[in-house]
């Protein structure tokens, strides 16, 4: 059935994800080492060109405007089209979808990886993100949409972080950052934890300070929350391999205007 806001909300969408002709990113590792250097269950995140990249940057102050849970070869029975280095992601347009790695061959990225984990951990939080595929943004509330057409929103600081809260009214619509976090939040994978600190009086008159994780509502955890934590490693390819500084061949001649 035809609905004039489904429509609407839509080409909108559409509009937003479309790529910025003024702004170019490039990879800083080469395809090939990400490809090699990328473990089930890390985090890549991305340094995306479209307007709603833009404004996810604005509002997060960071270079992180995507991020996607890398799945490796989890879905080669059901989706073998795909290939056996598989992402999943959450678009404002397409939901929560697979896409195959070469879909940001050329990009700027960074792998950020949870320490710890068990395989079985690992497992849970890749089936966690498996069973959401298919979860749609609601582009009929186009009010959410709107409120990304200027690339930098003249809000105040405080309430930036909110505006990323994109169709959080239903616990079914989800962003890229709201999608992995829950994954993480299924086996108690701390990201950006509120920290609750407390004092346990001990015999003697001795003083224990303990620790409480509180986990964060979801539906405001951003791509630069996994660059930030204290609990994500971040994984570079190249030095991830056996990497010599000292066979790095060097140009003899120095471009006009630079410094010696």
């Amino acid at each position: 059935m035809f609905h004039p806001l489904d429509w609407l909300g839509r080409r909108l969408a559409a509009f937003l994800a479309r790529p910025r002709a003024v702004e170019t990113h490039f990879g800083t590792s080469g395809f090939d080492l990400l490809e090699t250097t990328l473990r089930p269950g890390d985090v890549l995140l991305v340094e995306g060109s479209s307007r709603f990249s833009t404004a996810i940057k604005y509002l997060t102050q960071s270079s992180w405007s995507h991020a996607a849970l890398y799945v490796g070869g989890a879905l080669a029975d059901e989706c073998p089209e795909l290939g056996s280095h598989v992402l999943i992601e959450a678009d404002v347009s397409d939901g929560v979808r697979a896409v195959p790695l070469h879909s940001y061959r050329g990009l700027h990225t960074r792998i950020c990886r949870a320490v710890g984990l068990s395989q079985d951990e690992v497992d849970t939080v890749i089936a966690h993100a498996i069973r959401r595929l298919g979860q749609q943004y609601d582009v009929r509330n186009i009010v959410d949409l709107m409120r990304f057409l200027l690339p930098t929103p003249p809000v105040p600081g405080h309430w930036r972080r909110r505006m990323l809260a994109l169709g959080s009214g239903d616990p079914t619509r989800a962003i890229c950052s709201s999608l992995i976090a829950d994954a993480f939040h299924s086996v108690r994978y701390p990201i950006l934890p509120l920290i609750d600190r407390c004092d346990r009086h001990l015999p003697g008159a001795h003083r224990e300070q303990r620790e409480r994780l509180h986990i964060r509502n979801s539906r405001l955890f951003a791509p630069r929350d996994f660059d930030i934590s204290p609990y994500f490693l971040i994984v570079k390819p190249l030095l991830d391999q056996p990497f010599d500084v000292h066979r790095l061949r060097w140009t003899a001649r120095t471009h006009s205007g630079s410094a010696p």
